[in-house]
């Protein structure tokens, strides 16, 4: 068995490892590389390898960074199945859509401002690409062992990241690989923890959050609930860039947990994705995926999706409108690092303002919006307006939807012997500090994948 690593190998995006075995080609992720205008260029690059050699494409999650080439990859050719998580495939319509409006929407405002002679604007894929990807998908439950392809069995385990989200045991040639997927924190509410895996003879491990802890979980709550009750005071909005699947959803969790206590309904609560009413849904049809504590709050009263004061804004006009709003609001948006959607928008109109909280409740990668606000920021450029940085920032790191170095460390220790690592999906800070902790704790040389590379198992 070889594995050949040909995104998030170094970085925090763009997922996809090229398993070889048992005479067969499998595919592990096809993420979207994101972050900057570099990265929009990567998308559009010819895939290192020859698409019409795969034979079947296997998906962890439904996150664009893992799914958002699929499309690419079908019109490049590869015609055999995709296997998901079935709640994976439920999300991965509206996912893909969404990406692809997006996609089919740029290129339009890019052609508007064409100039004589310039060449014109393609979509990375439009949204007929979507329903041809797909037609290909199968889904498969939790722990069903399925032969996938002559001499490749693969099973699906809950990694406690987003509804559907994977641990991925493959195996073939007598040798198993498992690839953790994105690996959630235990205790995450709404999901259950991840599976703990016994064995296995290669590794490929998530490193995210590989150099550093995140808050205590309950040490948050009290954090976002003093942000909430400080921007009333101040009658500002808050602003809070988050993807529509996972952390939106723990949020609107969590406000209906604590609808009396941090007094919530004095508050004006937008979601504003066209896609949430579509998630909300998904999410209401897989309540055999939610942990006991979040069966109970959906049972209860406020519904986490239906709280009074919440307001679903689907066209661009309702979301204009928010901006009318002076205080009083606050506002979910995608997407989560602020590379793009609709935050953008709400933050050309609220960052100069003091009295405006915006609240990072997830990773924020090199190269985005995010990343910036985080990092200090003065003035940041948006939709070509330079624009002051006078809100206030909010870096909210127990509501990670990522394992840190503790929960990471835990999950490994887990496996009997330790086995051969390769650390994937981190920047080289993470994995570095990642790779000398189990090193010192287990004695096993971890690998940091790189572009290219190939392991054999």
């Amino acid at each position: 068995m070889k594995v050949h690593f040909h995104g998030a190998a170094g970085e925090v995006t763009g997922s996809m490892h090229l398993v070889e075995a048992a005479g067969k080609r499998i595919l592990i992720d096809c993420g979207m590389v994101q972050g900057s205008p570099e990265a929009d260029a990567r998308n559009f690059a010819p895939f290192p390898f020859e698409v019409g050699q795969i034979d079947a494409l296997v998906l962890s999650h439904a996150h664009i960074d893992h799914v958002g080439r699929v499309p690419r990859l079908t019109l490049a050719g590869f015609d055999g199945p995709i296997y998901a998580q079935a709640a994976t495939v439920d999300l991965l319509p509206i996912m893909l859509m969404d990406s692809a409006s997006l996609q089919e929407n740029d290129a339009e405002r890019s052609n508007r401002k064409r100039k004589p002679g310039q060449p014109k604007a393609m979509p990375l894929y439009t949204r007929d690409d979507v329903r041809e990807a797909l037609s290909q998908l199968r889904p498969l439950p939790y722990g069903a062992r399925t032969e996938i392809l002559e001499g490749v069995e693969i099973a699906f385990r809950d990694a406690g990241h987003i509804l559907g989200s994977s641990i991925v045991e493959l195996w073939a040639d007598g040798r198993k690989l498992v690839f953790s997927g994105d690996l959630g924190m235990p205790g995450t509410p709404i999901l259950r923890d991840p599976v703990q895996i016994g064995q296995a003879d290669l590794l490929l491990m998530e490193s995210t959050y590989g150099n550093r802890n995140h808050k205590q979980r309950s040490d948050t709550i009290i954090e976002l609930a003093e942000i909430l009750d400080q921007a009333w005071h101040d009658h500002g909005n808050v602003l809070i860039p988050a993807f529509a699947v996972g952390r939106t959803q723990e949020l609107l969790y969590w406000f209906a947990r604590h609808w009396a206590d941090w007094d919530m309904s004095r508050w004006k609560i937008f979601l504003d994705s066209p896609m949430a009413s579509k998630v909300v849904q998904v999410y209401d049809h897989h309540h055999e995926l939610f942990d006991a504590e979040a069966r109970e709050v959906w049972r209860g009263s406020p519904n986490p999706f239906r709280l009074p004061n919440l307001r679903v804004t689907e066209t661009a006009e309702e979301s204009m409108a928010i901006n009318r709003i002076h205080g009083g609001a606050i506002v979910i948006a995608g997407n989560g690092m602020a590379s793009g959607g609709r935050i953008l928008h709400h933050m050309r109109q609220c960052l100069p303002k003091r009295q405006t909280r915006i609240v990072f409740v997830g990773y924020q990668a090199e190269g985005t919006l995010g990343r910036r606000l985080v990092d200090g920021a003065k003035w940041v450029r948006i939709h070509g307006h330079d624009v002051r940085v006078n809100a206030h920032r909010h870096t909210v790191g127990g509501l990670s939807a990522h394992a840190d170095q503790q929960g990471l460390l835990h999950w490994y220790a887990g496996f009997t012997p330790s086995p051969p690592l390769v650390l994937v999906h981190g920047e080289d800070l993470a994995r570095e500090a990642l790779a000398g902790e189990i090193f010192e704790r287990h004695g096993v040389q971890a690998t940091l994948a790189r572009p290219g590379m190939v392991v054999e198992v």
